[in-house]
């Protein structure tokens, strides 16, 4: 992992330097002097440099570097978000605007921090709501002095997410599963790319410190539910908020978590087998043999229930670049030629479930001096459809649990909307 972390002024000084391993030392900074500092970057390089069988990885706040060394194969992203957070650290005890100054008058308080957030080259805790409960020195509000049997459990495992003391006069919940399907159809209807990327928002105002049990109708979990007979779906992957007990889903499949106060997002999820397509589009084009005419005929069929609708829903039909004029036809809507979309773009405020519709375009193309056949760039569509899930994923139940036992009120809406829904012509 990180081998070591500096922070250099714009001369290329070492101003803080902490050493974690033994692979790399303090003169490695001349290196990154010469080749990063004396170049005078622009900011748009890119901010990885391999010197010397050493990678270094920097960012910077005002004119100073931060720079982390390694020489192991880590993921950069980590490497960038540990500094990124080591940056935010700093603002919240030294002041959104610190300096050079400000450092060299806190390099005990510097060092701390760093010896706190960092063991062995390897992150540690970076929340500064934590940090505060065993860092007194600088500008930070002094805290108690923490218990001794309270002493492991905050180190290890605090909640930093959530403030104790939270009271609300109505405890309620409020779920949204979003769903963006991806879709793309051969012109011979054979399916190329179908998969569906959805998140679980959440919207919390309860009391207390809640515990929550949250379930959805994944496979893993009816299968084991023997008594269950509801559909299930097969969840290909999934990322949790950090609230989230790895150990209990990885155990049972159950997510269970302390939720924060507020908006937060859940989980993320991608389902690839079984996707409910909300609309089948079936296109006929044809071209005329002088190609001075194209006709199209587009039907548009819902599959989802007539109790739903569709909204905001946009179809695009490319049509070649020469297009001179255009007639069109359609059940409801409006359509209309766009040039400087290249293409007929028909608009629906309000599209019933099991309703279907045939749109009629007949255009007409002006003559060109090279003639060159017509590429027919796919179909795009673009669509809402509140209560309805492409993947079937659903909400089988949410529990919560305190310790005073109040009833809490729940909500859950599903909405599914277009991500790159094409079809090719």
């Amino acid at each position: 992992m990180i081998s070591m972390i500096m922070v250099l002024n714009q001369k290329g000084d070492i101003m803080i330097s902490r050493q974690y391993r033994d692979d790399v030392g303090r003169a490695a900074a001349d290196s990154f002097r010469l080749q990063v500092v004396a170049a005078k970057e622009t900011g748009t390089e890119a901010p990885v440099k391999r010197i010397e069988n050493c990678s270094f990885l920097y960012t910077r706040h005002l004119n100073m570097y931060f720079v982390a060394l390694t020489r192991s194969n880590v993921n950069p992203a980590l490497v960038f978000e540990y500094l990124f957070q080591l940056i935010k650290i700093l603002k919240a005890y030294l002041g959104e605007e610190f300096d050079e100054t400000a450092m060299r008058n806190n390099m005990t308080l510097i060092y701390e921090l760093m010896d706190e957030t960092m063991d062995f080259g390897y992150p540690q805790n970076c929340a500064v709501d934590v940090l505060r409960l065993y860092i007194n020195l600088g500008t930070a509000k002094p805290q108690d002095e923490p218990e001794p049997s309270k002493l492991t459990s905050q180190i290890t495992g605090a909640i930093d997410w959530r403030r104790e003391g939270i009271r609300h006069k109505k405890n309620e919940v409020y779920i949204d599963v979003l769903e963006s399907v991806n879709l793309l159809l051969s012109s011979t209807g054979n399916v190329l790319r179908n998969e569906v990327a959805g998140s679980v928002q959440m919207n919390t105002k309860l009391t207390g410190m809640p515990e929550c049990k949250f379930g959805l109708n994944d496979k893993l979990v009816i299968e084991k539910d023997k008594e269950d007979r509801k559909p299930s779906v097969d969840i290909d992957d999934c990322t949790f908020h950090r609230c989230v007990r790895l150990g209990k889903f990885d155990a049972d499949r159950t997510i269970t978590f302390i939720p924060p106060d507020g908006e937060f997002e859940l989980m993320r999820y991608r389902v690839t087998d079984n996707i409910n397509l909300p609309f089948r589009i079936i296109p006929a084009v044809q071209e005329s043999q002088n190609n001075t005419k194209v006709s199209i005929d587009l039907k548009v069929i819902a599959n989802f229930s007539d109790q739903l609708f569709a909204t905001h829903v946009v179809i695009k039909i490319p049509v070649p670049k020469n297009t001179s004029k255009t007639k069109i036809k359609h059940s409801f809507g409006r359509a209309k030629y766009e040039p400087e979309q290249q293409a007929i773009v028909w608009r629906v405020k309000r599209f019933a479930g099991k309703a279907q519709c045939i749109i009629n375009a007949e255009v007409d193309l002006m003559p060109t001096v090279r003639s060159q056949p017509w590429s027919r760039p796919p179909i795009n569509v673009e669509f809402q459809v509140p209560m309805f899930t492409g993947s079937g994923v659903h909400v089988r139940f949410l529990r919560v649990y305190d310790k005073s036992g109040y009833h809490t009120n729940r909500w859950v809406r599903y909405i599914t909307k277009a991500g790159s829904y094409q079809i090719r012509i």
